[in-house]
């Protein structure tokens, strides 16, 4: 049946119609709306590269990237240039007021403390950018919003109360133990040995993690801490091209990889939690560790809510809290303890300091919980180290509407990007020493040294600022201890200073030291 000239009129009509506003929406999307931002930072003051189609500075900012990260850096504390380039280069080129392209929105850098106050504290006007690639890595409480994140956080919070994380500080110990005893192990008979550090505090951390998280399990723990290290390599790796669309669903070898590793992840941590879940069933005392102390205080929540089974977490939630256990636990006191030790070794009369102290607390008996906390030259090291060396250079957050902040007006559909870095090593918020290691400054606290002034954020800050600092600070300060009883240190000719980004900053070509055995 042939179709009459109307009909075919409207087909044709509806069809240009719907061609016609999906190209006005693309055209939007890619040129219109960037260029209109654009505008309207510039009359604030604002300054940046013009925006350029669809990657916008996304290509110069990993070249700049790839660049510093081809060789070595001088031995100094001065690492912005090269674990934040372009976010530097940015600030240096354009001043304090200036905004990057990350695809086609503007990143607005902010630099003056309350107005990086203010964002952390409001966070439903100032939620975090949800990378889609980033949920393979992360999931859990860091990616939620809204209620969601409340009953979750509500739900995670007795697991990181003092007085559990005291009953870990056994777990803590026993790790630290195995790895004094494996640099022990290492030493020539005049008792000293030349080795990368990294490896081996890798390992602890993922040791003290896996047994903290897990418990009983922690050997198939460690397998899927294993997992996500290799998913946080491969995710960088194709970091850029995630920006072009529909990219994350092409088959190429990583992504399947990519796939694989998750669903492996997935079925192992399920299994943990089957298990455990029915071993609580059965009547078994509910294990120490974050796992069980996460089912517990999930089931009295469901039961505090008539058994309604919503009230509480899925099993695919519980998952996630795992995994993101290991990344936010792992990376960030392996990082931490590193630093510590590359620092140490290079001012030998902090590390003397360091371990003047320990000695007069615990002699050469086991650190204990009370002792730990008593610790306070350690604790201004580990300050100004998180200072120096920040886990993370900086965080975005969006604008989900128009806001004034201070004398900024930011529109909906942009980006701030808060630089944890560049505010850490800030000479006019810190003095002339701010890119030097001076744990001095620590003395009276993190407010006297910041003089009150919002500088100082290297676990976040307001109510999303991290749940476990004080699991990671207890952590490094159990380790710290035991090999300042044990050993003194100090860089190896081979040392290169390379502070590398991977998820967090780390050290690209390892930190090769040289252990000495104290004698006692």
């Amino acid at each position: 049946m042939e179709l009459s000239w109307e009909t075919k009129s409207a087909i044709i009509l509806i069809t240009v119609t719907f061609g016609l506003v999906y190209a006005w929406r693309v055209l939007n999307w890619m040129w219109l709306k960037p260029k209109k931002m654009e505008k309207l930072l510039r009359e604030q003051g604002l300054q940046g590269n013009p925006y350029r189609l669809l990657l916008g500075d996304a290509k110069d900012y990993f070249v700049m990237q790839k660049k510093v990260q081809s060789k070595p850096m001088n031995l100094s504390d001065d690492i912005a240039p090269r674990v934040a380039p372009y976010i530097h280069h940015a600030v240096q080129t354009h001043g304090k007021k200036s905004f990057i392209w990350f695809g086609t929105k503007p990143w607005v850098i902010l630099n003056e403390p309350e107005q990086i106050r203010e964002v952390f504290n409001k966070i439903s006007e100032f939620p975090k950018v949800q990378y889609k690639f980033m949920k393979l890595i992360t999931r859990g409480l860091v990616k939620l919003e809204g209620e969601k994140w409340s009953k979750h956080r509500r739900i995670i919070n007795p697991a990181f109360h003092m007085e559990k994380l005291k009953i870990m500080t056994p777990t803590f110990l026993k790790s630290c133990n195995d790895l004094i005893s494996n640099w022990e192990e290492t030493l020539s008979s005049n008792g000293s040995s030349e080795i990368d550090i990294w490896p081996s505090l890798q390992s602890l951390t993922s040791d003290v993690i896996a047994r903290s998280s897990f418990g009983s399990s922690y050997e198939e723990g460690r397998k899927v801490f294993q997992l996500q290290i290799e998913q946080g390599e491969l995710i960088m790796k194709n970091l850029m091209k995630s920006l072009i669309p529909l990219w994350r669903f092409l088959p190429t070898a990583d992504h399947r990889k990519i796939n694989e590793n998750d669903k492996q992840i997935e079925t192992t941590i399920k299994n943990i939690i089957n298990k455990r879940e029915k071993a609580i069933k059965a009547g078994e005392a509910t294990e120490n560790d974050l796992l069980g102390l996460l089912l517990e205080s999930n089931h009295r929540e469901i039961k505090e809510h008539g058994n309604f089974k919503n009230m509480g977490l899925s099993l695919e939630e519980v998952v996630g809290e795992c995994m993101l256990f290991h990344i936010a636990g792992q990376e960030t006191t392996s990082d931490l303890l590193v630093w510590t030790m590359v620092l140490l070794s290079r001012y030998p009369d902090w590390q003397e300091r360091a371990r003047k102290e320990v000695l007069e607390i615990f002699g050469n008996e086991k650190p204990d919980f009370d002792g730990l906390n008593k610790l306070k030259i350690m604790g201004m090291i580990l300050y100004e180290v998180l200072r120096l060396y920040p886990p993370i250079t900086g965080v975005s957050r969006k604008v989900e509407n128009d806001i004034k902040l201070g004398d900024l007006t930011l529109y909906a559909g942009m980006d701030v990007y808060l630089p944890i870095v560049l505010i850490h090593h800030d000479c006019e918020l810190w003095g002339d020493d701010a890119k030097i290691f001076n744990p001095e400054r620590f003395s009276g606290g993190i407010s006297k040294a910041t003089n009150g002034r919002f500088s100082y954020f290297p676990f976040g800050a307001g109510p999303r600022i991290c749940i476990g600092q004080t699991f990671s600070l207890l952590e490094a300060k159990m380790a710290m201890a035991l090999i300042l009883q044990k050993f003194s240190f100090e860089l190896s000719q081979t040392y290169a200073h390379a502070p590398s980004v991977v998820l967090t900053v780390q050290p690209q070509h390892g930190a090769h030291v040289i252990l000495r055995k104290i004698k006692t």
